[in-house]
């Protein structure tokens, strides 16, 4: 693998006791349409994720849900055995159906199950780290996370996890989750138009927690916004870099991890995200989500 050329843009941030880049990589569009099946490219899903850690990325972020099992065992196959650096974040909560849905699974056995076929298709002993999954595709959702969360803390207390995480989840779902153990992040769709967690993001930075955005550029409908347009225009780059560079100035606690296919659009990513913004060109992007 190369050397990285460059330091990646934000530093790291610890999760637990783990230190990891602040950008990092989601491998969610690696699997195909709709998140199911294989890559139409397999040779290709192999390189994006070798450059990925050869340019120093040692986030990733999956689940064997995509696919399913198609995104781990393709990180398996390019990456294993891993780097001692690398930190692999999975999620549980979710399975799939033959219609490509997402069918919650959150009863204790249906979670034993999916972190041990986590365990199996990424070929390890101990998980890094495993988010459960609250909500629906529509997002969060008022509901008990106490039940499915303690089963991920017996599973942990096993050692089959070492740190815990929540996704898709509301305030009062983190607040009661951290009242039954520690959690290292929060996984939730947050962008320059979805502003809906400002505060959450707020309070977990003073706790030292981190925030990790889902769809950090939209998701699959991409942001499309004047004010996004007129300061990409003038600075000379896309929307999409600074939606990305937003994200990462926006709080040090953000660990970014945008999805591609393509080892070009990774190094895009990764450049993107390395600009800078700004009092004005921020004051004009915040505009959008308020």
């Amino acid at each position: 693998m190369n050397t990285p050329s460059a330091p990646l843009p934000g530093g790291t941030w610890m999760l637990g006791d783990s230190s990891v880049t602040r950008f990092g990589y989601g491998a969610m569009q690696l699997a195909g349409p709709w998140v199911m099946g294989p890559p139409a490219d397999h040779d290709g899903a192999l390189a994006v994720l070798r450059e990925a850690v050869s340019l120093g990325i040692t986030h990733i972020d999956t689940s064997d849900a995509y696919g399913p099992r198609i995104t781990n065992e393709l990180i398996r196959e390019a990456l294993h055995p891993y780097p001692e650096s690398l930190f692999i974040a999975t999620k549980v909560g979710a399975t799939r159906d033959a219609q490509g849905g997402w069918p919650t699974a959150r009863r204790p056995e249906d979670l034993r199950k999916q972190v041990q076929e986590n365990l199996d298709s990424l070929g390890v002993d101990t998980l890094d780290l495993v988010n459960m999954r609250m909500g629906d595709a529509e997002g969060p959702q008022p509901g008990s996370i106490t039940e499915a969360f303690e089963t991920l803390v017996d599973l942990q207390q096993e050692g089959l996890i070492r740190h815990l995480g929540v996704s898709n989840v509301t305030g009062e779902q983190v607040a009661k989750a951290r009242s039954v153990a520690p959690i290292v992040c929060v996984q939730n769709m947050y962008n320059l138009a979805h502003r809906h967690d400002d505060d959450l993001v707020d309070h977990l930075a003073a706790d030292g927690i981190a925030y990790v955005p889902f769809f950090p550029l939209g998701g699959f409908t991409p942001l499309q916004s004047e004010a996004l347009s007129q300061v990409a225009n003038r600075l000379g780059t896309t929307p999409m870099s600074v939606a990305l560079t937003w994200l990462m100035q926006r709080s040090p606690n953000i660990l970014l991890i945008p999805g591609t296919s393509s080892t070009a659009h990774l190094r895009e990513n990764i450049a993107g995200a390395g600009l800078s913004l700004s009092d004005e060109d921020v004051a004009e992007l915040d505009s959008i989500g308020r």
